[in-house]
């Protein structure tokens, strides 16, 4: 019994030092675009087509912006995302009101149209700005950020089709610097929290 722990113990270390040799190497051999503090930062600026004309992140430069990836057919997660972001902005103080801002980017050019972008996002908040692109344009600032989205066919329904899509709350801060992601589904007291917390540190 002794001797078949021994050997159990013996090829246990056995494999872990061969997976630390192996790691080591690997980490020796990885490419130089992964080296320390050469990884890609996400975020950055862009420009979108609002329904009054292009507009870039930069445009909000010395506001907290609060950005959300989506398209208008979403029937859950986007409606959930918009409505934290606009019961965190009704909740802003008078003093920081002016120094917020929200963006909701969509990802379904063929149906979302800058009009209809307009029409969907002032039904939950004046202050946030629906834009959308060309696919060209819309996926260079989904991959800027991190996200992903595609679209799923659905010929049984009317909609025709559904686009999958990944679901956060982008908090960029005065600078256009990408400060913190939140969940959809974050309350809004936890962004209102955030937003404070990033115009705090600016004053």
């Amino acid at each position: 019994m002794k001797n078949n722990t021994l050997s159990t113990l013996r090829t246990l270390l056995l494999l872990t030092l061969l997976l630390l040799v192996g790691l080591a190497i690997a980490f020796m051999l990885r490419p130089s675009n992964f080296q320390s503090g050469s990884l890609m930062k996400l975020g950055g600026d862009f420009t979108l087509q609002s329904n009054n004309g292009p507009v870039s992140l930069s445009d909000y430069r010395g506001k907290a912006v609060a950005l959300y990836i989506g398209y208008a057919s979403c029937p859950d997660v986007c409606p959930t995302a918009l409505a934290v972001m606009t019961q965190a902005f009704r909740n802003l103080s008078n003093e920081n009101v002016d120094q917020v801002a929200g963006i909701f980017i969509s990802v379904d050019p063929e149906r979302d149209t800058p009009e209809k972008l307009e029409e969907y996002t002032r039904f939950f908040s004046p202050m946030i700005t629906g834009l959308t692109g060309t696919k060209k344009e819309i996926d260079q600032v989904v991959a800027q950020y991190g996200a992903f989205y595609r679209k799923v066919d659905m010929p049984d329904s009317a909609m025709g089709y559904a686009v999958d899509h990944s679901s956060r709350i982008y908090l960029i801060d005065q600078t256009g610097e990408l400060y913190k992601t939140l969940l959809h589904n974050s309350s809004p007291n936890e962004l209102l929290e955030e937003i404070n917390k990033l115009l705090d540190s600016d004053k």
